[in-house]
C-alpha cells in the first residue's frame, strides 16, 4: 500500500499545529498539519512493514503510523504531545475519539526531561546566532518562550494548553525583534526556574499509564484483523489469534 494512500484512506486523526495552533498565527503563517494513520494489520504480517511516518501527501502535512505515535507520546516527546492537544482538529474518526481520550494517560513527569532537553537544544542554537550575527532567529525565540511557558503550566496543572491565549502580543512582539535579547534570555531563565520548581511539586504521575495505552493499540490492531477476514480468506489459527485466543486454543 503507498505511502499516500495510507494517508488518504486510514487516518483517523488530523489537526493544524504550528502558529495556528499556538494562536501565534499572523497573516503570512503557513498551515502545518499533522495526523495519525491507521495501518491496516495484515500489513505487518509482511515482510515489509508498513511506514511509522508519512511526509505529505500535502505541502506542511506530517503523519504517524498509531504505534509509533503512541511509541513517542508515552516517551514524552513534545512535538506528539501537542499535536494530541491542538484546538484545531480537521477530522477524527472513532478510533481517533478513542486516541484523544488517552490524551492523560500519555502525560507523566517524564515531560520535564523531554522539554528542557528541547528547549536546551534550542537556546544553544539561539545562543550561537547571537554569538554570530549579533541578535537570534526572533521567530525561534518566540516559540522557545511559549515551549517553556507550556511546560510549566503542564508540570504545574497537569493539563497541556497549547494556545498562548492573552499572551500573544507580548509573543509577537519578541518575534518581532521589538524585545532586547537580554530581557528575553531573563524572560527564559525564570521560566526555566519556575519549571523546575513546579517539576518538584507537579500533580502529574511519574510514568504515564502504558497499560492503557497498549491495551487500545491491541483492541484496535485485532479489530483491524477481523475487518479485513470479513472480505480475504483467513487460516483458522490466525481467526483464533485475532480474537483473542491463543495457538492450539478453541
Amino acid at each position: 500500500m503507498e505511502p499516500g494512500t495510507l494517508v488518504r484512506d486510514h487516518t483517523i486523526y488530523a489537526c493544524v499545529m504550528g502558529s495556528r495552533a499556538f494562536g501565534l498565527a499572523t497573516e503570512g503563517s503557513d498551515t502545518d498539519r499533522r495526523g495519525v494513520f491507521l495501518a491496516p494489520t495484515p500489513l505487518f504480517w509482511r515482510f515489509e512493514k508498513p511506514p511509522t511516518h508519512v511526509e505529505g501527501p500535502a505541502e506542511e502535512q506530517f503523519s504517524w503510523e498509531l504505534e509509533r505515535f503512541c511509541e513517542l507520546a508515552l516517551r514524552a516527546n513534545p512535538n506528539v504531545l501537542e499535536c494530541l492537544h491542538s484546538p484545531l482538529v480537521e477530522s477524527v474518526d472513532d478510533t481517533g475519539r478513542e486516541l484523544l481520550a488517552l490524551r492523560e494517560a500519555f502525560l507523566s513527569r517524564r515531560v520535564h526531561e523531554t522539554f528542557s532537553r528541547y528547549a536546551h537544544g534550542q537556546r544553544r542554537k539561539l545562543d550561537a546566532d547571537v554569538r554570530a550575527h549579533g541578535a537570534p532567529r526572533w521567530k525561534h525565540a518566540m516559540h522557545l518562550l511559549r515551549l517553556l511557558t507550556s511546560a510549566r503550566d503542564l508540570l504545574r496543572t497537569g493539563v497541556l494548553t497549547i494556545d498562548v491565549g492573552d499572551r500573544r502580543e507580548s509573543l509577537l512582539a519578541v518575534k518581532r525583534g521589538e524585545v532586547p535579547w537580554p530581557e528575553v534570555e531573563s524572560r527564559m531563565g525564570l521560566l526555566v526556574e519556575e519549571g523546575e520548581e513546579a517539576a518538584r511539586r507537579s500533580p502529574l504521575p511519574a510514568e504515564p499509564d502504558r497499560r492503557r495505552v497498549e491495551d487500545f493499540l491491541v483492541r484496535v490492531r485485532r479489530a483491524s484483523a477481523l475487518r479485513a477476514g470479513q472480505t480475504e480468506p483467513y487460516d483458522e489459527v490466525v481467526r483464533g489469534v485475532v480474537r483473542g485466543g491463543g495457538v492450539g486454543q478453541d
